[in-house]
């Protein structure tokens, strides 16, 4: 065995200190298992042997065979000729590795692995396979952009070929004929060398040939045809489909109409994703989701290394800034992290780029979702990169910030003269969005920052002049407009600065390259903007408020509005500014007086205090108490502060516990009430359900303090009572965050009577929900049940639903409550609906527990519940009292009873105590089952009907035999059948009378 694994061929190539990973090992073993197979056997045996291995081991022998294809050229078309007779999925296995292999390990792929892909793709698609069309997918990703090493260039041709050899193959796949197009109109832009020069031309001819003939198709592509259209424009074959295009656009297809068609439909991500490697798309994500800003500049200079370091390689910049617009979408939680943002990466990538035409092509990729933007067609991510480049580049990098500005404004009249107004509707729809979003508060300070040269100042504000305003009514200046003929202007001829001078010298620590700097100082940055949003008598209190980030500095601000009133909108950027330093809201399990009044120093509760009406009356606090509201309003809809609901709820909890502590008399005391309406109204503005919102509040809450949390489940559970009890979310966030002592605490209240967390109506729903939780979270949920005297009734729905493997926490909760219950025909119906187990003991159990104390009650119930699975069998069969009876239509089946029935049949034989069954109404019950049941259930359960006496045979064969060879009675062997039968033949009708009588008595 050993010298077989030596002598293995490799599938990938590996340096002298690199060791074997797994999955080469894999690969390894199963073609050690498939030589194992085959050597030394004739055709027939090797194809016998392989057929009764594939049998058992399916994908050992064919990840086997899929090796010796990979790295034996000579036996290749033998082995592909077995695999495809042996094979049981039509090769879905091989292709699924296959895919895999590609795209995990392709670049370690031997030169001869890579040409016995090739090969083996071709024979697939040459005999038609399922799904090689995938494969195919996955490997043009490697046929990358900007690369025109020897390797390369020959994965691109032998594809090439490929597609033009089985161009009948090709036409079945509308999708790979997209990215076939896509794929070589990006690469053609490339192959401009002179010893490219016949590739090239292969290429533009296929390419040209799929376009006018599967157009149809090909218009699914979008915007991004036009663009790597416009890259090749000069090629005579595509200036050719351009005037096409313009002037007989149906000819291409009957539903083309014009060129506006493909750029209002966005490109699909698979496409924008397909034209970087694997390997640079798993770095780029790494980048942007993993590495912190400040730490990322030697990842940035591997990257730069690895693929961006040759002439050629520049056009790749432009893919990977369609990748990270389109395809990377970062999370809320994301944005909000240090972690370095798109804007960085794609700065980055302009800053660093060496050639004036991958420049202006990476500006257009940028920009390009802004050409034509439809708020309801496209995604605000994608044009968010841009926007954010420009604004925090104005500060280190301004002249990236001076030539993307210069390239929007010139984009629109040079894009397309006669789409030069749908240009300028798309670029203002795009800014228009990035207000309303809050990407940022507004465009003035880009659009008017004097570190742009006057002339390009002027442009941008001639261009953008709709957005060359503040928000609060002030120019890009920062003066108000209104007025402004009152004031004192200098006389033409004294002597004035120039233009020049009047702007300040930029400072140097400003101007500093922020890329080293935590993206929080960063941020701190941008605090000039903030402040410049609000009317100028309030910008010195914003910039305290942003310095101390206090309860005082806020109040102050809030107390200083005044005409003109700031807009909600920036008093909700400099909030959501001021609030996020501010540490987390934490208190201790009993919090004191003095700890309550410290943790009220956020910027937030200055707020609050205008909308409970703790700042007084009046028609001003009226006005700034609307305010707030809509500034509230403003900072939910951003998205940006998630913690405004519970500081909300903590701030009332704190208002009504200081109001207690103030009133001396106990009569005044008990008539404070807890200020719920104001979180009422502050949903109902929000326009949020009540419940939705508390429970999304104690969700973020819990994230924060668990003691905060429990602190305030009380007093919610109280003002709020008909949306909190029984809410699954807002109990799941509870005991999401529960330990012991606070479960105590809980339990503690619940039996002192303040709090109340369930209502019987409708908790099945929540139980069955819960069953999909943790442990812990289980215990506290049941816990917190038994306190509150849930009964079992209410719990009985559930029951048959539990699974004892799944669901052990819960079956254990029930467990424990029917142990405190007596046994009832309901109980015992629900748990003899659960289906028969073995290993599932709790119905035995339950029932063996209850048979200590009430054996005559269980064994009545389990009579009657077998007996009513046989409905209308017999006239003469027992009738039960109504309280006992159970609908014989309603589950749960015979077959299901016979078998719980067997189980305790078992446990009572092990405990040697057969009591329960000797009963006679147990005893008529087995005998009416097995009179009635089917063969089958008789021969499954044979050993529980065995144990029903034989009533009354009188005519039996057997019967007459005893009869005939009077065989004496035995008096000790009451139980034995021939004692009961021989009774019953002697005297059938004093049998019957006596028990008919024990019947009555009974």
């Amino acid at each position: 065995m050993e010298q077989s694994k030596s002598n293995s061929p490799r599938l990938f190539l590996c340096t002298a200190i690199e060791n074997k990973d797994e999955v080469e090992e894999r690969y390894e073993r199963a073609y050690n298992y498939f030589q194992s197979l085959v050597a030394d056997c004739s055709e027939k045996e090797a194809h016998d042997a392989l057929n009764n291995a594939v049998c058992k081991n399916h994908e050992d022998v064919s990840l086997g065979m899929l090796m010796s294809i990979l790295t034996e050229p000579h036996n290749a078309t033998k082995c592909y000729r077995d695999l495809t007779l042996i094979t049981r999925d039509g090769l879905t296995c091989v292709l699924n590795n296959l895919s895999n292999l590609i795209l995990e390990r392709y670049l370690k792929f031997h030169d001869t692995t890579r040409n016995q892909l090739l090969w083996l793709i071709k024979e697939m698609i040459r005999n038609a396979v399922n799904g090689v069309d995938s494969v195919c997918w996955n490997l043009m990703r490697y046929a990358s952009g900007g690369d025109v090493t020897p390797k390369n260039i020959q994965l691109v041709e032998s594809l090439l070929d490929i597609y033009i050899e089985n161009r009948a193959w090709l036409d079945k796949f509308p999708v790979l004929i997209c990215m076939v197009v896509y794929t070589y109109l990006r690469l053609i832009e490339d192959h401009n060398i002179p010893q490219l020069m016949n590739l090239r031309q292969k290429e533009v001819n296929f390419v040209i040939t799929l376009v006018r003939e599967r157009f149809s198709d090909v218009l699914t592509l979008g915007r991004d045809l036009v663009r790597l259209l416009q890259n090749v424009a000069r090629i005579p074959e595509f200036n050719q489909l351009w005037q096409v295009i313009f002037t007989n656009p149906k000819s291409l297809c009957p539903t083309f109409t014009n060129i506006l068609q493909l750029l209002q439909t966005r490109t699909s991500r698979r496409y924008l994703q397909s034209r970087l490697t694997p390997d640079m798309e798993r770095k780029l994500v790494f980048l942007t989701s993993q590495v912190r800003f400040g730490h990322h500049k030697k990842y940035q200079e591997w990257f730069q290394r690895q693929y961006l370091a040759t002439p050629e390689s520049q056009s790749l910049r432009s893919d990977m800034i369609r990748f990270i617009v389109g395809v990377i979408h970062p999370t809320n939680e994301l944005l909000c992290s240090d972690i370095i943002p798109r804007w960085a990466v794609i700065g980055w990538l302009l800053t660093t780029c060496t050639s004036n035409v991958a420049a202006s092509n990476a500006k257009l990729a940028l920009f390009y979702d802004w050409l034509f933007y439809d708020p309801e067609k496209d995604n605000i991510m994608n044009i968010e990169p841009a926007i954010l480049v420009m604004h925090h580049s104005m500060r280190s990098h301004p002249a990236v910030t001076a030539t993307l500005l210069d390239f929007l404004c010139r984009i629109i009249p040079n894009f397309y003269q006669p789409f030069a107004d749908k240009v300028r509707q798309g670029i203002f729809n795009s800014l228009q969005q990035i207000i309303e979003k809050r990407v940022l508060p507004n465009l003035h300070p880009l659009f008017d920052s004097p570190k742009l040269d006057r002339e390009l100042r002027t442009t941008v504000q001639e261009t953008f002049k709709e957005f060359c305003t503040n928000g609060n009514g002030e120019g890009v200046s920062g003066l108000r407009d209104e007025g402004n003929e009152d004031l004192p202007r200098g006389n033409p001829d004294e002597p004035a600065f120039s233009d020049d001078e009047e702007e300040a010298p930029p400072n140097i620590a400003e101007d500093t390259d922020d890329d080293d700097l935590p993206l929080s100082e960063v941020r701190a940055r941008e605090r000039p903007e903030l402040a410049a949003a609000l009317p100028l008598v309030l910008r010195p209190l914003a910039e305290t408020l942003l310095d101390e980030r206090s309860l005082a500095a806020a109040t102050a601000l809030i107390n200083a509005c005044s005409a003109p009133m700031p807009t909600a909108a920036a008093l909700a950027d400099l909030f959501a500014a001021a609030v996020q330093e501010v540490p987390t809201l934490r208190v201790n399990r009993n919090p004191s007086e003095a700890e309550l009044d410290a943790s009220l120093n956020s910027p937030l509760f200055a707020m609050f205090s205008y909308i409970t009406g703790a700042s007084g009356t009046g028609h001003d606090t009226e006005v700034k108490r609307k305010l707030m509201m809509e500034t509230l309003k403003e900072i939910h809809n951003q998205n940006t502060l998630h913690n405004v609901g519970f500081c909300l709820l903590f701030y009332l909890k704190v208002s009504y516990e200081r109001e207690r502590r103030s009133e001396r008399d106990l009569a005044k005391r008990r008539n404070v009430k807890f200020k719920a309406e104001v979180y009422k109204e502050y949903c109902s503005y929000l326009e949020l359900k009540l419940a939705d919102s508390l429970a999304f509040d104690f969700e973020r809450c819990q994230e924060c303090d668990a003691n905060v949390l429990v602190w305030l489940i009380p007093d919610i559970y109280r003002e709020f009572k008909d949306q909190a009890q029984n809410h699954i979310r807002l109990l799941h966030a509870i005991v999401m965050a529960l330990d012991a002592g606070q479960l105590q605490r809980l339990v503690c209240l619940t039996l002192q009577g303040t709090l109340m967390m369930f209502k019987s109506d409708d908790i099945t729903t929540m139980l069955q929900t819960s069953l999909g939780w943790e442990t812990f979270e289980q215990y506290c949920l049941w816990q917190l049940l038994t306190a509150h005297d849930i009964s079992v009734e209410d719990v009985l729905p559930i029951i048959p639903k539990l699974s004892y493997k799944d669901h052990s926490e819960a079956l254990t909760s029930v467990l424990l409550m029917l142990k405190q219950e007596k046994p009832t025909a309901d109980v015992v119906r629900q748990l003899f609906c659960r289906p028969v187990d073995e290993e599932d003991t709790f119905v035995v159990s339950t029932l063996m527990y209850w048979c200590q104390d009430y054996e005559d009650k269980v064994g009545d119930l389990l009579s009657v519940l077998l007996s009513t699975r046989y409905p209308g069998t017999s006239p003469n069969k027992r009738k039960r009292p109504g309280k006992h009876s159970i609908p014989p239509n309603a589950p749960p089946s015979a077959e299901l009873v016979l078998g719980h029935l067997e189980q305790m049949r078992v446990c009572c034989v092990e405990q040697n105590d057969m009591s329960m069954f000797k009963m006679e109404c147990m005893q008529k019950a087995l005998q009416q089952a097995q009179s009635n049941s089917s063969d089958s259930l008789r021969r499954q359960y044979s050993e529980l009907l065995a144990l029903a006496w034989e009533e009354e045979l009188p005519t039996s064969r057997r019967a007459r035999k005893l009869v005939s060879n009077s065989l004496p009675l035995n008096q000790n062997l009451h139980s034995s059948n021939e004692d009961s039968e021989e009774e019953e033949i002697v005297k059938p009708k004093q049998a019957k009378r006596r028990k008919k009588a024990i019947s009555d008595s009974d």
